[in-house]
Formats: structure tokens, C-alpha cells, sequence
């Protein structure tokens, strides 16, 4: 991903909490010099110094065969906005788009054991729709187990991260405050949230 120095982003504690708030994710993998994308939610936690992304895939989606031995990435992206020049000090200047995003790089590793694999999908369960627990918990294994066939569950320990924060820190207090002010008025949330890290950022 093309970064400018001044909106990279190597906080990796920050970086942790983004994804984590912004989970569903697009893991990319390339066979024959060819890109596919999956879109999906991720369960992220610290394994010691590593960050790890545990999700699933169907078994019939073709991706599920390029995981293995082969560098994948995810890309979490979200917020975003548009930034109208009108904002700027200068007349002659180009209209923008502030955004958040980052590029995890891995190797992925597939749960085999069926255990590891639900354990796994609770955790899931848990992040995304706890009330479900429940009625997760009261299923048969049967009805779990043949679920399992169905899709290939996998983690992927992230090796290197790509961060950027384009929140027009390369513009001045004045154009930055102009921008931050209108986006707070938005009645979308995108913008709200960008002027919310707008205002966070230094």
C-alpha cells in the first residue's frame, strides 16, 4: 500500500484496536498471477507479540485451495470521506478522501482438529452475536459436526502490517479544523467517525 510518511501508522496497539473495531475484513490471495477476494469477519486477538486473525471459509469457495503455501493478505478498511476543497485556504486546490486502512500479511493455517475448530467458532459467536450463544450451545453435535465438513476454518499470524491514516495531516490547522467541523455536522456516520479520528490525530 503507498504510504506517505505523514500518514503512516506503526502504533501497533492502535493498529490492534482499528481491526478489532472494523473485524470484517478481505482476505486476498493470487494464484497464476491472477487476485481473488473474500469478504468476511475475523475474530483478532495477541498471541504473545503476534496479532492473529482466526475466521472460516466454504469449502467450496476456490480460495479455500490457494491458502495454504502461499503469503495471503487482509484488508480492513473503514471509516471514510469525502474532503471538498472548499475547505482549503487556496482556491485552486483538488477535492480529496480522508480514510482509515490497513494490510495484514501471513501465512494461513488450517484447523484440522474438529474440536480446535468449534472452540474457535465460538469465539466467533461470542464477538459478533453473543445473545446466539445459547441456542449455539443447545444445537446436537451432529448438526455441528456436519457444519464443520462444509467449511475450512483458519487462522493467519500476521507477519507484517501496513497502516495508513489519511486525516489530511499534511494540511494546515486551519483547512484541518474547517474539514472537521463540517464532517461533524454529517448526517453520515462515516464522515462523523473521520472527524472524530481527525480530531484524535496530531
Amino acid at each position: 500500500m503507498y504510504i506517505p510518511k505523514h500518514f503512516e501508522n506503526s502504533d501497533t496497539k492502535e493498529i490492534l484496536r482499528f481491526i478489532q473495531k472494523y473485524s470484517f475484513g478481505t482476505i486476498v490471495t493470487a494464484q497464476n498471477n491472477v487476485p481473488f477476494a473474500t469478504h468476511m469477519p475475523f475474530a483478532i486477538e495477541m498471541e504473545g507479540d503476534d496479532i492473529v486473525l482466526t475466521t472460516h471459509i466454504a469449502k467450496n469457495n476456490p480460495q479455500a485451495e490457494q491458502l495454504l503455501n502461499n503469503e495471503v493478505m487482509v484488508i480492513f478498511s473503514e471509516p471514510h470521506a469525502y474532503v471538498s476543497p472548499k475547505h482549503y485556504e487556496k482556491e485552486q486546490s483538488v477535492p480529496t478522501w480522508n480514510y482509515m486502512a490497513v494490510h495484514a500479511y501471513g501465512r494461513a493455517t488450517i484447523i484440522d482438529d474438529a474440536d480446535t475448530a468449534l472452540a474457535l467458532l465460538e469465539k466467533m459467536i461470542r464477538q459478533y452475536d453473543l445473545g446466539y450463544l445459547k441456542q449455539w450451545d443447545g444445537l446436537p453435535m451432529e448438526y455441528k459436526t456436519k457444519m464443520l465438513k462444509g467449511i475450512v476454518v483458519f487462522g493467519i499470524r500476521v507477519t507484517s502490517l501496513q497502516a495508513k491514516n489519511k486525516l489530511s495531516q499534511n494540511r494546515s490547522e486551519t483547512e484541518r479544523r474547517n474539514i472537521i467541523e463540517a464532517l461533524e455536522k454529517s448526517a453520515d456516520g462515516n464522515e462523523v467517525a473521520i472527524a472524530k479520528y481527525m480530531k484524535a490525530t496530531k
